[in-house]
């Protein structure tokens, strides 16, 4: 007889052409990248590997571990979850300027590596440095009391210039890279589209709601 045997269950069809790209995918299976443990949760921490300049994912313990003080000196520093901001920041438009970003959005973060501070900004191709001269990011840096709070590698600055002025946070750097990664999916055309720009106020929402004000006077 032809065919399969009486009660033998078949194996779905592979999806085929275009509909591979459709078809509902199977959820990821995300493991820490230091001990291999299985991570159950979307929102699991991340650690920054220095040396490859690169998030990794992280389980609770491993996460952990990396925060007590002997786990700062080596390859992986881990992302703290912190969220504050300054409304009393000076960023003008002339120091906005100078960034030299073509978006309305950019982090600026130190490397240690580097023994400098970076600037990023999301793109269609993803994350885009500008290329800062010492005037430059000094300009921003002296403007906002939260640089002097920054974590090297680990936090950045989260600025967007949107209707007329400039927004400034402190936020986890693992944060700047999702953005990376969302306007690159979702970037239309030259402005990115309106997609693109309802995720990013949808994001700014989000981090608007977490931030607060750091304790103590500016100095």
């Amino acid at each position: 007889m032809n065919g399969p045997a009486s009660g033998a269950v078949q194996a779905a069809p592979r999806p085929t052409g275009l509909r591979r790209f459709t078809a509902p995918r199977p959820p990821r299976e995300e493991r820490c990248e230091l001990c291999g443990a299985q991570l159950a949760d979307e929102r699991h921490r991340h650690l920054v590997d220095i040396d490859k300049r690169a998030l990794a994912c992280a389980c609770g313990p491993c996460a952990q571990l990396m925060d007590g003080s002997g786990g700062s000196q080596g390859r992986f520093r881990a992302v703290p979850g912190r969220f504050l901001v300054d409304p009393e920041h000076r960023i003008d438009d002339q120091a906005w300027e100078s960034l030299r970003i073509p978006v309305s959005v950019a982090f600026v973060f130190r490397n240690s590596a580097l023994d400098r501070p970076v600037a990023l900004y999301p793109s269609p191709a993803g994350a885009t440095e500008s290329e800062l001269e010492e005037t430059s990011w000094r300009s921003v840096l002296d403007a906002t009391r939260l640089a002097a709070l920054l974590e090297p590698d680990v936090e950045a600055l989260l600025l967007r210039r949107h209707e007329g002025r400039t927004e400034c946070f402190l936020v986890p750097i693992d944060l700047c890279y999702e953005l990376v990664g969302r306007m690159r999916l979702l970037w239309q055309g030259f402005d990115g589209g309106a997609e693109a720009r309802a995720d990013l106020d949808a994001l700014f929402g989000h981090v608007r709601g977490l931030a607060r004000e750091p304790q103590g006077s500016r100095s």
